[in-house]
């Protein structure tokens, strides 16, 4: 075998993550808390940069209009991008750069390297971002500020976040219910709990705002109050303790009785308790002893946590010609603008070439972060329009008219892709009519019509199947087969292994431990039924 030298040519595509593509993909899935504390980093680190006002000077907005442009990203002549500046030329009787046209909008994005309007990369890509992301800063350009030192370590942020009632709480909200209906609902009462883990006395403002029923939500509540630290979700003193002695299985008859008449034990009046209890002296001081053992305030625990209020980032409104209005949330957006006048000053003054390359840097990321930051308001505005479009049905009647909604109609619907969508959704919020609602909450699993129409929503085929289950007989209690059968009748075609999660989602017990339920509650009908006949016997 001989070794020979030649020269090859291969044509191959990749694609390249620029570090202003990786800073638009940060930005983007950035709540509007985190996006607050990164503006404000960049304000200390970049001296272009500075915080718009309400009242700004002529200079100073006319220069942030040339920095934002218009919706395809084109600019109007009176303002510099800088991403395809050099610091080559960087002499003071050069400011003339702010008057030159930047080129038509296949120049600029050859220049970039990538397109203005879809800047967000596709699932490929995210790998190589993070990467990009993890490794450590090599140039000013990369993180839009200069190389960290030992002075920027921060050992606050290794330290792990104390856990707050309510997000601990809504981790087993996840894993108890999978109906998005019943999560809507269990995400509402976990937002009106309070620091000592008590709800209000009167829910039914909670029903007619989400558009359920109160059966519905006491439902959900009943699950909640399961919920640990035993006793959250209380809407009283007695419920809360009543909640942790069924835990400890001691809520007896006699107990129920103390519990129901905790004024009388305020009072100290352990005679009336006695009484009303049907129990001796002993026995009361040992149910007193128990219940000064429970916690009456179970949510105090998390109390230590620092709580941040949840600020809605899209406002939707009713309309007036009966549609609804969907408009940013302003005070979550940073305004920010670069001081071209400042660095036009500079040019004329400094002569070394490492200052020059400084600021040349510092004002392509400074032009870039603007941008980005409009784009990211636009991306959001719009995917919000289009939920708001899809689950009009929810904004109009409630929680039961949630259509079936996945990322990639969503996707397809904007043309964007569904990573896109992904990220938009993810630490968003909405304020609505109905409450205050994370993103992805609007996003459903649908199952297929049996005769070819259209999907059903999960939650639509959960309740079918309830409904069913309910309705049974103790004689003909239905299989999951049966269950299969009569949906697929009804238009709805579902596996009965599905059929069978979302029995189980729901904590409904199998086909046979129902029909020893029911029939062992039909035969104590009967006995109590022939107790009170005998008991009290027909005249003759």
């Amino acid at each position: 075998m001989a070794l020979t030298q030649r020269l090859e040519f291969r044509q191959s595509q990749s694609l390249v993550m620029t570090p202003q593509l990786m800073q638009a993909i940060k930005l983007l899935q950035l709540s509007n808390l985190d996006l607050t504390t990164f503006v404000e980093e960049e304000l200390e680190r970049n001296p272009l940069l500075e915080r718009a006002s309400d009242e700004a000077p002529a200079g100073e907005a006319s220069a942030e209009a040339a920095n934002y442009g218009d919706s395809d990203g084109q600019n109007d002549g009176s303002g510099e991008d800088g991403f395809g500046g050099s610091a080559e030329g960087f002499e003071p009787g050069q400011e003339e750069w702010m008057s030159k046209d930047l080129g038509t909008r296949a120049e600029i994005e050859q220049t970039l390297d990538t397109g203005l309007d879809n800047v967000f990369s596709e699932e490929p890509a995210e790998a190589a971002a993070r990467n990009a992301q993890d490794a450590a800063p090599t140039t000013y350009t990369e993180w839009g500020g200069g190389a960290s030192g030992d002075e920027d370590y921060n050992l606050e942020a290794f330290v792990a976040a104390e856990t707050t009632l309510s997000g601990h709480l809504a981790e087993q909200l996840s894993v108890a219910f999978t109906a998005p209906a019943q999560r809507m609902i269990g995400q509402y009462l976990i937002d009106l709990v309070d620091e000592a883990g008590y709800l209000p006395p009167d829910l039914g403002q909670a029903a007619e705002r989400l558009g359920a029923s109160q059966a519905e939500v006491e439902s959900v509540l009943a699950v909640l109050q399961k919920f640990d630290p035993p006793g959250v979700c209380a809407r009283s003193l007695s419920e809360c303790l009543a909640i942790q002695l069924r835990e400890l299985d001691r809520y007896d008859p006699a107990m129920q009785a103390l519990v129901e008449h905790l004024d009388l034990l305020a009072k100290r009046d352990i005679a009336a308790l006695r009484k009303i209890c049907g129990v001796d002296d002993e026995d009361i001081a040992d149910m007193i002893g128990e219940i000064r053992r429970l916690n009456p305030k179970p949510g105090m625990k998390f109390g230590s946590a620092r709580l941040q209020t949840m600020v809605p980032d899209v406002y939707v409104r009713p309309g007036p010609d009966g549609g609804w209005h969907v408009e940013l949330n302003s005070d979550t957006l940073p305004r920010v603008l670069v001081n071209q006048t400042y660095y036009s000053e500079l040019s004329k003054k400094i002569g070394k070439d490492g200052d020059k390359s400084y600021f040349t840097d510092a004002l392509q990321n400074a032009t870039w972060l603007v941008r980005a930051l409009d784009q990211r308001a636009r991306t959001i505005l719009k995917v919000a329009t289009e939920i708001v479009r899809q689950q009009d049905g929810f904004f109009t009647h409630g929680v039961a008219h949630l259509r079936p909604l996945n990322l990639k109609a969503v996707a397809d619907a904007i043309q964007m892709h569904e990573s896109t969508v992904s990220r938009v959704t993810a630490n968003k919020y909405m304020a609505t009519n109905r409450g205050t609602f994370e993103l992805k909450y609007f996003f459903t699993a649908s199952i297929a019509s049996a005769d070819g129409g259209e999907a059903h929503s999960a939650e639509a085929v959960r309740h079918h199947i309830k409904q069913l289950i309910d309705s049974e007989e103790p004689s003909a209690i239905l299989s999951d087969d049966t269950i299969v059968e009569r949906l697929r009748a009804s238009g709805i075609d579902i596996a009965r292994r599905t059929v069978a999660k979302y029995r189980e989602a729901m904590r409904i017990p199998s086909s046979v431990q129902r029909r020893r339920d029911k029939q062992s509650a039909l035969g104590n009908v009967l006995s109590t039924a022939l107790s009170d006949r005998s008991r009290n016997p027909e005249p003759a």
